[in-house]
């Protein structure tokens, strides 16, 4: 969920999680069951140095920023002011052809894993990609600004609003994992907007379907607090901004999905930007608190939309895939083999003539 998906964790208070990344307690932020073997444990530590090693995540006992610096900080980024916020917007492609908006996961992610996606501006369409609002190398914000999820929705239909520059113009969205929900949640609202979609992997399109998804995912037991003392020693934060801070430590944590024996299927570490701590937090929060259902209306959308799903995630597989997308009433599964959750990266090969067989049928 880059951040670790928010359908693989294991479901905790969103407070307890960043009261806990504010306390340095990183240890304590997934809850230990028993203790797993040394070799896990060692593999563990091999595996949190190599990635700290290839991230963009700074030397936290050196000067200067923690973290990448986001649109409102670094004017030479790509940005767009979308509700009020700017968030960090990229394109490839000509504006008049059709348009692919990629939907990256989270809540909490980025889209710099979902960059092999500009292939697609070579075979006519035009590709959008974003961080969302609080996310990645978007402007941070408080919690208090994400009200519910709506709020993504409406920046979603903002950003479409924007780059569409004819009303006979298709909009294709291409969602993972958390941005598969959110895309559905769009198609909810705004079915006539959207001319097609290819969904990876969506946790569920609802709150019960998210918990229950959670339930079956991976679970990665920490061994104790002292990795977490020797990685976070208070005295390196002193005087930071509190959302470069906890976007540092999230970053850690959200990428213990892909340590050695993750049961979604990763290969290893894989890109991405600046985890949004606080975004996670507050999306969490909105489930838990108001609960969420995407499929109210999503048997009037009369278009197919194609439901990828991958070999090597043993949490979701056909029947999985059968629930969640059983919402749709015209909807194509395809397997991506070879591959775990995050198939737009480590599955590309395998999931781009798939998808791009798909939009060109549909434009």
């Amino acid at each position: 969920m880059k951040p670790l998906s928010y359908f693989t964790l294991k479901l905790q208070s969103a407070q307890t999680f960043l009261s806990r990344l504010r306390g340095g307690n990183l240890m304590r932020v997934i809850g230990v069951t028993k203790a797993p073997h040394f070799s896990f444990h060692f593999s563990l530590f091999i595996f949190l140095f190599s990635f700290s090693a290839c991230s963009d995540l700074a030397d936290p006992a050196q000067s200067g920023s923690l973290v990448p610096r986001t649109v409102d900080e670094d004017s030479s980024l790509p940005s767009l002011l979308v509700n009020g916020t700017l968030l960090h917007v990229e394109t490839f492609g000509d504006p008049a052809d059709p348009i692919v908006v990629m939907i990256h996961g989270g809540p909490g992610g980025d889209y710099r894993s979902l960059l092999k996606a500009k292939a697609f501006a070579n075979d006519g369409f035009f590709v959008v990609f974003y961080d969302q609002r609080g996310t990645g190398l978007s402007q941070r914000v408080d919690a208090s600004d994400f009200d519910d999820v709506q709020i993504m929705i409406d920046d979603l239909d903002a950003l479409i609003t924007h780059f569409r520059l004819e009303d006979d113009q298709k909009v294709f969205l291409v969602g993972h994992s958390w941005g598969a929900m959110l895309a559905t949640g769009y198609i909810n609202q705004h079915p006539e907007k959207v001319d097609g979609a290819v969904l990876a992997e969506p946790g569920g399109f609802t709150w019960d379907q998210v918990l229950e998804y959670v339930s079956k995912s991976n679970h990665v037991n920490l061994f104790s607090e002292a990795l977490n003392d020797a990685l976070f020693p208070e005295e390196i934060f002193a005087g930071r901004d509190e959302h470069e801070i906890l976007d540092y430590k999230a970053a850690y944590f959200f990428t213990f999905e892909n340590a050695p024996g993750n049961t979604i299927g990763n290969a290893g570490p894989y890109p991405f930007w600046r985890s949004g701590a606080v975004s996670f937090e507050a999306m969490y929060e909105t489930g838990e608190s108001k609960g969420l259902d995407f499929t109210t209306h999503l048997q009037d959308y009369d278009t197919r939309v194609l439901f990828t799903y991958s070999e090597l995630n043993t949490a979701y597989g056909q029947d999985w895939a059968n629930t969640v997308g059983s919402a749709y009433p015209h909807i194509e599964y395809q397997l991506i083999p070879g591959t775990g959750h995050e198939l737009l990266y480590f599955g590309w090969d395998a999931f781009y003539p798939i998808a791009l067989t798909y939009l060109n049928e549909m434009k």
